[in-house]
């Protein structure tokens, strides 16, 4: 089924730098990775704050992981923020859809996140490769639409307000 696909994935993502892990539950930094690894977060409808507030909601009280049960909810409810025109069983297979097959990937060093400290690993733009880092700026936030605006503002050294243009 779709969903033991989706288990699959999770313990995955579950196990990943957690030796102690039996891949029946997933803490938030691993949650996190799964939601970008497989295209859930896109930046836009759903953001990595989206992600740790939905993993903050299903999670115990007192737990810093969540059971596979508990990320089925939350994904219910990233589901319906990614895919808004749709029911919260269709947004979930969707999901699903996106997980199938799934891998961690280790590009970009996120095995040696423990060690880095402080940084998040998906605000830290030099754990980004190739692609993602056009859409980055140093502090992590995208750019949007303004990239690059500085190379097309105006060559000829005068700037629309600048006092001394066509004099």
């Amino acid at each position: 089924t779709m969903a033991s696909e989706a288990e699959k994935t999770f313990q995955r993502f579950a196990v990943l730098g957690d030796s102690s892990s039996s891949g029946a539950e997933i803490n938030n930094k691993n949650f996190s990775k799964l939601c970008q690894d497989c295209g859930i977060t896109d930046g836009k409808t759903v953001t990595s704050a989206d992600v740790d507030t939905v993993f903050n909601k299903v999670k115990a009280k007192d737990a810093g992981t969540i059971t596979f049960q508990q990320f089925t909810e939350a994904m219910k409810e990233l589901g319906q923020k990614r895919f808004k025109e749709k029911s919260p069983d269709q947004g979930l297979e969707d999901i699903y859809k996106l997980m199938e097959g799934k891998n961690p990937a280790t590009t970009g060093g996120f095995y040696q996140t423990a060690t880095v400290g402080a940084v998040d690993w998906h605000t830290d733009t030099s754990k980004y490769t190739g692609s993602h880092k056009e859409h980055l700026n140093d502090s992590g936030k995208g750019k949007g639409i303004i990239t690059g605006f500085k190379e097309t503002t105006d060559n000829s050294g005068y700037g629309r307000d600048h006092k001394g243009a066509g004099t």
